[in-house]
């Protein structure tokens, strides 16, 4: 096991349980799948996946894991079009780049977003607590040589 995973899973179980939630093996694997996958993965795939280590992994256990993941601020749900739910793992202030065609959805950190957050903020006299941004639109992989 790697370096880095080892890290991630001590984080997840030090999470888990000041929360004084279980850390499980199989709470581990869920755990350990979103915060490294940068894909914004569904639930239905994060279940398919670490259905491929732990066979008797139930959905109702990787809905349960993500709820925890989200109450302890691990990962945020991206509601989208389409009644599509997606993971984010990414805490750091981006924009999730959306594509309307094939659903890619990427990640662009810019320090301009934190500059215009604080610059509003500031004169809005307003105290932000979360962000989202989400820019709808069609990826250059769709897009081919369509000019738009």
């Amino acid at each position: 096991m790697s370096k880095l995973i080892q890290e991630i899973d001590t984080t997840i179980i030090r999470a888990f349980r000041g929360k004084g939630y279980k850390a499980t093996p199989q709470r581990i694997a869920i755990s350990r799948f979103v915060l490294c996958n940068h894909n914004h993965p569904t639930v239905h795939k994060v279940y398919c996946e670490v259905r491929k280590a732990y066979p008797t992994v139930s959905l109702a256990t990787v809905y349960k894991t993500i709820q925890i993941l989200k109450e302890i601020g691990l990962v945020h749900e991206l509601n989208l079009p389409r009644d599509q739910t997606r993971l984010d793992s990414n805490l750091n202030l981006h924009l999730n780049l959306v594509c309307l065609r094939c659903g890619s959805i990427k990640d662009h950190e810019d320090p301009m977003i934190e500059a215009i957050i604080s610059r509003v903020s500031a004169a809005e006299q307003f105290a932000p607590r979360e962000q989202r941004f989400d820019v709808y639109g069609i990826c250059a992989n769709c897009r081919g040589d369509v000019i738009l």
